[in-house]
């Protein structure tokens, strides 16, 4: 969505990104005590390049090199049909996770469902001592009890609006705009057709009485 047409307002340009990521490396290394046993592992599309991003400045500060991994979640969607030819970028985790603390790493934090599917395919590559969360925005309306450990810029929008992060990498220019969504568009995921329920239950026949007991003896 690079429409200029569509753009409501810039809240971050590319100095605000940068200094977002340098103020998430710092907060990385205060939790963890360093960066030994911190990776990255950053959600594709962009979070995964925010993740190499953040990877080199936590090696400027720090002087160590973390691991970083990318995670496709496309599979684990129960919020969006998944066509006949998906896009498919493939998850790429040359490290165990096994006993390390994992930092997932996202570009924009909203209804907390693509957090939860990235935490379903985690786990399913093992054991990690802690996973955490570190997002450039969090623009709020969170449908699952998922937050933030570390938080560029909190962006507050509403449910008809879109927030974007856009980077070189992949879209030529960094920043971070709110669009406006045309009538009848779609902000986020959205959500799998359920065949409906009925409006009342069917009625089953019901069993015919028991004759009553006869009671024995002599008055």
């Amino acid at each position: 969505m690079t429409d200029t047409a569509m753009v409501k307002n810039q809240v971050m340009d590319a100095a605000d990104v940068e200094r977002s990521i340098t103020r998430i490396a710092h907060q990385i290394l205060e939790a963890n005590h360093g960066a030994d046993n911190v990776a990255l592992v950053g959600i594709v599309t962009r979070g995964d390049v925010l993740a190499r991003r953040l990877a080199r400045r936590i090696e400027e500060i720090e002087g160590v090199k973390v691991p970083v991994g990318s995670l496709d979640i496309t599979f684990y969607r129960d919020d969006t049909p998944v066509s006949l030819s998906p896009d498919i970028h493939n998850s790429h985790l040359p490290f165990s996770v096994d006993g390390v603390d994992i930092v997932l790493v996202d570009d924009v934090l909203y209804t907390g469902r693509t957090i939860r599917c990235a935490l379903d395919a985690v786990m399913d590559y093992g054991r990690p001592a802690t996973v955490q969360l570190a997002v450039l925005v969090d623009r709020g309306h969170r449908e699952l009890p998922i937050r933030a450990d570390y938080v560029g810029k909190n962006v507050p929008s509403s449910h008809t609006e879109a927030v974007h992060l856009l980077l070189e990498e992949t879209d030529g220019e960094t920043c971070v705009r709110i669009y406006d969504v045309a009538p009848g568009g779609h902000v986020g995921a959205k959500p799998v057709n359920k065949p409906a329920m009925p409006s009342r239950l069917p009625e089953f026949p019901k069993l015919p009485k028991r004759p009553a007991a006869s009671e024995g003896g002599e008055a």
